[in-house]
């Protein structure tokens, strides 16, 4: 299979950076333009400037147009605008890391993102790119928003659960991320030198990946799913382990969530179920594209009835840039696994 030609866009944050390094080392792709984060947040903030204003824009772009892939690792607000001005080619396919078309309700980005959103026809035709759940939508995408991190391990914690209808559509999910999650240009307050020694929760109640989660498991179960989600700030530099309580419906025993879980990622690649939610750290994951998930359940007693899903991702890579090549291979026909470490032997 040929070298396809790949652009970047943001290719200096956490994310974009991590997605160079992937891609310089996939057989599939040939990085033929990089463009800086801050010139292009710069030139979409101002309506008044020009592209040609900033000189590192102008080459970058021009080469993106020759692209068969363009990879956008920028703010949603700013991928919006960079998809909305500039219109790629219908020969290419655009894979977006930020928010930009993650929520299929138009209305819900303002008080979500913090914006209006304004290509809703762009919004209508977007794929959501989580492989282990959607993997068929891949294959004709032209634009697939590239699922959060947060909402990622979540819902790979719950998906077995919540398409079987194993457990009451009412979710508790806890959450802890390294550092590296809030980005390059994140506040000083989610700096590492203010996370380091420290643990705490943030954005309660409000933050951005809550209605993604609820929205992804509705789709599962085909019906709402009420989700109270609560991030934490870790003492780290990557890695995020979620923890999710649940309510098993009338008559589900352990036999049925055990074997929900091994039927479910079976032909997974990427996602390993281990023998319990001890076993499930930060050190299994990170530097990879792993997903690791264990289950705890009690049948009797004073929690009678309750399940804990244990899991965890490097959020940098399943959570974004390992993630968005995972969703590359399926689009472009390579192997789910091409380019990426952590996948289970004998399931390519």
């Amino acid at each position: 299979m040929q070298r396809l030609p790949i652009a970047i866009w943001g290719a200096t944050g956490y994310v974009g950076t991590e997605l160079v390094h992937l891609l310089e080392e996939h057989p599939g792709a040939h990085i033929c333009a990089l463009a800086n984060s801050r010139d292009l947040e710069q030139a979409t903030a101002d309506p008044t400037r020009s592209w040609q204003d900033f000189p590192g824009l102008s080459e970058p772009l021009k080469r993106s147009q020759d692209a068969a892939v363009l990879f956008l690792a920028t703010p949603a607000e700013v991928s919006l605008r960079l998809l909305s001005t500039l219109t790629p080619s219908a020969k290419q396919r655009v894979i977006d890391l930020s928010g930009a078309f993650r929520l299929r309700d138009a209305k819900q980005y303002a008080h979500v993102y913090g914006f209006m959103h304004t290509a809703p026809e762009l919004l209508l035709g977007a794929v959501y790119g989580l492989p282990e759940l959607f993997p068929a939508a891949m294959q004709g995408a032209h634009l697939v928003a590239n699922p959060g991190c947060y909402a990622t391990c979540a819902a790979l914690a719950a998906a077995p659960l919540i398409r079987r209808s194993l457990i009451e559509p009412e979710l508790i999910i806890d959450a802890a991320s390294g550092s590296s999650g809030a980005g390059k240009q994140s506040a000083v307050e989610m700096s590492f030198s203010e996370v380091f020694g420290d643990y705490r929760a943030y954005k309660v109640l409000r933050h951005q990946h809550t209605p993604e989660i609820a929205q992804t498991l509705a789709a599962l179960a085909h019906a709402p799913v009420r989700v109270t989600f609560t991030p934490h700030l870790l003492p780290v530099a990557r890695g995020i382990l979620v923890t999710l309580y649940g309510k098993l419906s009338s008559g589900v025993g352990a036999g049925d969530v055990f074997s929900a879980f091994a039927e479910h990622y079976a032909q997974a690649p990427f996602v390993e179920i281990v023998d319990s939610p001890e076993q499930v750290t930060l050190t299994r994951v990170v530097n990879s594209n792993r997903c690791s998930v264990g289950i705890a359940i009690c049948e009797e007693g004073l929690d009678a009835g309750r399940v804990v899903v244990v899991a965890a991702i490097d959020n940098l890579q399943k959570g974004a840039a390992g993630q968005a090549v995972q969703n590359f291979n399926l689009m472009t026909g390579w192997p789910e696994t091409t380019g990426l470490r952590g996948f289970k032997k004998g399931v390519r």
